[in-house]
């Protein structure tokens, strides 16, 4: 009897599959049967903009000093004091460093000795030519006496006049101990110590102070990018070169100061064929120091009437870069087009779109040249 339940129960599953089936299957020949198709594809459409596009490069660049002054002692001494803070902005004329002085004041002592012994030796050579010159006008001493005098004040004189340089030459020595900045700027780590001997013929640098406001930024153009430049600037006299110029952070911030162009350096590197351009940007809080990485970004032209679609619209396929474009009574028309410059969220195109064509930019992967589609307006466009 359970055996016999149980066979009525698979009997009764089987059937209610069968029929499912079927029904399935008639419903389906009747759609077909009645043309019926899938509704489209939703998609989402932005209308291609036309303005005016500011066009950007960007550079690697490094900062540097717009002066970069190196010190170094002057005359040899042990140095006895610092007198400056590591890293501290220094007015020019500021004590930096100061060597032992007192040789150097010994050594001015013996000059101004020496000095006035000759001055001495002078001043008696003097007395005597005068003396002799009467005489020798009234035939009372010879000629030679007389030539012997003129020598003894010239060879005196002389010997003062030397003296007198071994007297500056002193002085300039024990003016060298005290070593100051000669510009203002940020002084970086002293890099030698209290008790050191420093000076020639060592010639040891003790600190560099730089000139930070305005600061120096380096970039580096290709010798085609500056042949380019050069032939821009000789058409337009001067017009139409770069006037305004950012600098990105490592950070990603942008500095607020606008910089400009300073020069060119003299030469290409043959290594590199790059040449280094100088550019200076104002730092007016010191904030910047040499050394930083950095990006330049140039603006480089503004082209007007410039046909513009979202980076996103855009796909490439072998090198070539095609659109899907919804015509009038909603079909996709897939189109190939030459694209130019990116600028943010979007894309340059220069031959293949008109102003006011409506590209796919959401749901791209749903469709294909000639299909029917629902489209609805792209909703994070950027006018």
């Amino acid at each position: 009897m359970k055996g016999k339940t149980i066979l009525i129960a698979v009997l009764v599953v089987f059937v209610v599959a069968f029929s499912s089936v079927v029904y399935c299957e008639e419903k389906k020949a009747e759609a077909q049967k009645a043309g019926a198709s899938p509704p489209p594809p939703d998609i989402e459409v932005a209308e291609v903009i036309q303005k005016e596009v500011p066009m950007y490069r960007e550079y690697v660049a490094t900062t540097d000093g717009y002066t970069n002054a190196t010190i170094l002692a002057q005359v040899q001494g042990y140095l006895i004091r610092q007198e400056y803070q590591e890293g501290a902005f220094v007015k020019k004329g500021s004590l930096l460093f100061e060597i032992d002085p007192r040789p150097f004041q010994a050594s001015l002592d013996v000059a101004k000795a020496v000095l006035a012994q000759h001055q001495a030796v002078y001043q008696t050579a003097k007395a005597t030519l005068d003396r002799i010159l009467p005489l020798a006008e009234a035939k009372a001493v010879s000629q030679k006496d007389k030539d012997d005098a003129i020598g003894r004040v010239q060879a005196a004189e002389a010997q003062v006049l030397a003296a007198r340089a071994e007297v500056r030459k002193a002085e300039l020595d024990l003016g060298f101990t005290r070593i100051t900045s000669p510009i203002d700027g940020i002084a970086g780590a002293a890099k030698a110590q209290i008790g050191d001997l420093v000076g020639p013929p060592q010639a040891q640098v003790l600190t560099t102070v730089s000139t930070v406001n305005p600061i120096k930024v380096y970039v580096s153009l290709s010798e085609r990018e500056y042949l380019q430049a050069m032939e821009r600037r000789a058409k337009t006299k001067g017009e139409g070169m770069v006037t305004e110029l950012d600098l990105v952070l490592t950070d990603g911030t942008t500095w607020p100061q606008k910089g400009s162009l300073a020069f060119a350096d003299r030469q290409v590197d043959p290594q590199t064929g790059t040449i280094r351009i100088a550019t200076l940007f104002p730092n007016p809080d010191n904030i910047l120091r040499p050394g930083q990485y950095a990006k330049v970004k140039a603006l480089m032209k503004k082209e007007g009437d410039t046909l513009m679609v979202p980076q996103r619209a855009v796909g490439e396929l072998q090198g070539m870069y095609q659109v899907a474009v919804v015509d009038a009574d909603n079909t996709v028309r897939i189109r190939n087009v030459k694209v130019g410059e990116r600028s943010g969220e979007f894309w340059v195109i220069k031959e293949g779109l008109k102003p006011g064509d409506k590209v796919v930019v959401e749901g791209i992967q749903k469709v294909r040249d000639g299909i029917k589609v629902n489209p609805k307006p792209y909703s994070t466009q950027s006018n």
